[in-house]
């Protein structure tokens, strides 16, 4: 299939929308009732501070929700307006934010089923609606559903790209510099190439681009490697005819990682990470955090704090585990930072409940 081709057809299609339908104002009340809060807009004009008793928190500068987060969301409730009485079926989650996908099942949108990392489309028939998530869906998804005669809602954000980590980089350089099997690469990237692709027609010019979430500190070493990996195999003359790097790490990831970087260098007792278990974005804050050495946590609902002075939250690289007693006594500075994906008001939730176990 030519991907482009299909691509472009399909964006000039009638049951094709990437755009919205002109319902802003209409579904602005649902959006602040459920994600905005007034005690996050009096923190961020009061220096990001609040003490309450023997509590102080210190909140990130830069946390929550991106724009691009706040478009899939909007468009979510704009295409749920524009089509009252239609099936509205989401092929993931339509951001990784539990609350807010428990907002939309609320509102009669239907999930996707996944089984063994498969999504089942067999209920999904023509007529119906489907709202492509903010971090995308392949092109043979949206081909099955184009065919299948669905309305498509792309929320997509516009800075979303595929990724390589480290692991795989060095695989990529190894092969490279002659140390790989044919057979074994090609296998190991099947699922992770266009058609057609030759490894030893290909990899004579590399360029790096990155997944608009990644830690940039990560993306910037896969960058390094590949640059070592072309001197060392064309010499430094020949360097910029065989590799470019890209920097696509989007504006809200960069920010919110500058944020906590500025965060964990103030005098914290433990540091609060709010965020889906899945989200990449929020997972590398935690990184942040732990490589300072700070006692951290990461929640990805306010529920998993309390009562009893106990926290429920996932260990970086671990499993869901329970820690109590989670504050300390005497007076305490807690840092909090949250992830692209969360709204204001579960943050405020968060602060909230901190403040109710200071009390107790």
């Amino acid at each position: 299939m030519d991907t482009r081709a299909f691509k472009r057809s399909l964006h000039h299609s009638e049951r094709y929308n990437r755009r919205g339908f002109g319902l802003g104002n209409e579904v602005a009340g649902s959006l602040e009732q459920a994600y905005q809060s007034d005690l996050i807009a009096k923190l961020r004009e009061s220096g990001y501070s609040l003490e309450s008793g023997r509590l102080t928190v210190r909140l990130a500068e830069a946390f929550g929700f991106c724009w691009g987060v706040e478009r899939a969301v909007a468009m979510a409730y704009e295409t749920r307006r524009h089509y009252p009485t239609e099936r509205i079926w989401i092929t993931n989650e339509i951001i990784h934010n539990p609350s807010v996908n428990d907002h939309l099942r609320d509102m009669n949108v239907l999930f996707i089923s996944v089984e063994d990392g498969m999504k089942d489309f067999s209920e999904v028939a023509s007529g119906d609606v489907v709202i492509l998530p903010a971090f995308g869906a392949t092109v043979q998804e949206m081909q099955l559903l184009s065919e299948r005669g669905c309305h498509i809602v792309d929320t997509t954000c516009p800075w979303v790209s595929k990724v390589l980590d480290l692991a795989e980089a060095q695989m990529v350089s190894e092969y490279i510099l002659g140390n790989g099997d044919r057979e074994s690469f090609m296998a190991r990237f099947a699922k992770a190439c266009s058609p057609g692709f030759d490894p030893d027609r290909d990899l004579i010019r590399v360029g790096v681009a990155n997944q608009t979430t990644m830690l940039k500190s990560e993306t910037e070493e896969i960058g390094r490697l590949f640059e070592r990996t072309m001197l060392q195999r064309f010499g430094p003359i020949e360097l910029n005819e065989h590799f470019l790097a890209f920097n696509t790490i989007c504006d809200a990831t960069q920010e919110r990682q500058d944020a906590i970087f500025a965060l964990v260098d103030e005098p914290l007792d433990l540091m609060v990470v709010i965020g889906g278990y899945n989200s990449s974005n929020t997972t590398h804050l935690q990184e942040i955090a732990v490589s300072r050495g700070i006692r951290s946590f990461h929640i990805d609902t306010p529920e998993r704090i309390g009562p009893g002075n106990r926290i429920e939250h996932m260990p970086l690289g671990g499993v869901l585990e329970i820690e109590q007693p989670f504050l300390p006594e005497g007076p305490i500075r807690v840092g909090i930072t949250s992830g692209a994906s969360t709204p204001d008001r579960v943050v405020e939730d968060v602060i909230e409940r901190l403040i109710e176990l200071c009390e107790a």
